[in-house]
């Protein structure tokens, strides 16, 4: 099958995509990992929309699923690319188990983000799940934890997770926040600017009302979760709570597993600490078939994925002769505004909610691969003995050569080297994956 675009991820970026191409006359595929479209942010969507746990976004999303649907696009759902020629347009996809090829003249990449790992003392024991993770099993199956349920870290997610679950019934025993002293003076630098985004603080302050009555402590420091054989309690300096569950968050980062394959041209992100492929304003990248649109670029929330998806949209439309310069300046205008809109908060969030130095370089005794239990000691020694960079690394120790490819243990592995040479991270590098870029069978393959 041959197609103007194909598109991989259903979330905003890659709904919006599809709308606007495949309105400007193209033929579109969405190749999506999850069962149904409106990827993390609205998971389940056409199923649980009208759950009050969930929230009023919840109806946004189901409106946009629903242009979706209407709007003519080929939707392949629980398909995952494993394999991307970009030169030749050809993209390699399991799908029920077995493994066909299609061709597309364009390709978006609307692949979203990944919490960033939280490498503590006992965070592989069960129990210890993200916040994500927590909230997947609240949109998907209606299921909150059971016990006593701990929740860990900073961002706005944290207290959005806090908020569904207090909502469904089961709110958390405790709110343990990470924020280090001192950051919330640093952010307030960027309050005039967010002015624009009054709106979105505004949300903001209403999730800190709503949670308000939660109990919670501040400034947490040497977080770690105990038990035997499962997780039992959570510590930290000056307490210690018995807990069933302990949801962990420190903020998303752009999953750019895919892109590094490929060889895209990437940037340090400063500001949230971590890479991110290089685009120009409509999401084209550094190969001249392929773009990305929405959180893979820089995290920006739903909102600013949706602009970008539409932008990506137009782009391909111009790109592939479907529209010209000028129609591409007069529909761009709004979403670039849009977008524009919707990032004013981000200078405040990352200055407030910056990941603390003992995320991105734990003590020696915590693991930092969970797939090869190789533990941040072991990532420092290997250093010490001339291990430059996490491909290098390679050749001491297993990190990234698990069955996660390298997308959990990757920005830990990366600090851990960059302390040992007292050298910035972004100049270690990062790992360069290779397909498959997920799992498959030899069984699988063969059927290709």
């Amino acid at each position: 099958m041959s197609y103007d675009l194909a598109i991989i991820g259903a979330g905003p970026a890659g709904m919006a995509a599809a709308i606007e191409a495949v309105a400007h006359g193209l033929r579109v595929v969405v190749l999506d990992e999850g069962g149904g479209p409106g990827g993390q942010i609205f998971r389940a969507v056409e199923q649980a929309a009208g759950d009050p746990a969930l929230g009023a976004d919840y109806a946004v999303g189901r409106a946009l699923v629903g242009a979706f649907r209407a709007a003519g696009v080929e939707y392949r759902p629980l398909a995952t690319l494993w394999h991307l020629d970009p030169d030749a347009g050809l993209l390699s996809v399991l799908a029920e188990g077995r493994t066909s090829t299609l061709a597309a003249r364009r390709v978006l990449l609307a692949t979203g983000a990944q919490e960033r790992p939280v490498p503590i003392p006992g965070w592989t024991l069960p129990g210890v799940l993200t916040a994500g993770a927590g909230q997947i099993l609240l949109k998907t199956a209606g299921v909150v934890p059971q016990g006593p349920t701990v929740l860990a870290g900073q961002g706005p997610l944290l207290r959005l997770v806090a908020a569904q679950l207090a909502r469904a019934g089961a709110p958390p025993a405790l709110i343990l926040e990470t924020t280090p002293p001192g950051r919330r003076r640093a952010a307030l630098r960027h309050l005039p600017g967010a002015w624009a985004g009054r709106g979105l603080v505004g949300q903001g302050l209403g999730l800190l009302l709503e949670t308000r009555g939660l109990p919670r402590r501040q400034g947490v420091r040497e977080l770690r979760a105990e038990g035997e054989g499962r997780l039992q309690r959570v510590v930290w300096d000056g307490g210690s709570i018995a807990a069933a569950t302990l949801l962990l968050h420190e903020g998303v980062i752009p999953a750019t597993h895919i892109s590094r394959a490929l060889g895209l041209d990437h940037a340090w992100d400063a500001a949230q600490q971590c890479w991110r492929p290089v685009t120009d304003a409509f999401g084209a990248s550094s190969h001249a078939q392929v773009a990305l649109a929405g959180d893979a670029t820089g995290i920006g929330g739903w909102e600013a994925a949706m602009a970008a998806g539409h932008l990506a949209g137009l782009d391909a439309a111009y790109r592939l002769g479907r529209l010209d310069s000028a129609g591409l300046a007069y529909r761009a205008g709004p979403w670039l505004a849009a977008r524009r809109r919707a990032l004013v908060l981000r200078p405040l969030l990352d200055a407030l909610y910056a990941p603390p130095a003992a995320v991105l370089a734990p003590a020696d005794a915590v693991i930092a691969c969970r797939c090869e239990e190789v533990t941040a000691g072991q990532v420092r020694q290997a250093a010490r003995l001339g291990a430059t960079g996490p491909n290098q690394l390679k050749a001491y120790l297993r990190c990234g050569m698990g069955p996660c490819q390298g997308r959990l243990c990757a920005p830990t592995v990366a600090a851990l080297i960059a302390e040992v040479r007292g050298v910035p991270v972004e100049l270690v590098g990062a790992y360069r994956p290779r397909a498959p870029y997920k799992p498959l069978t030899v069984a699988q393959l063969a059927g290709l």
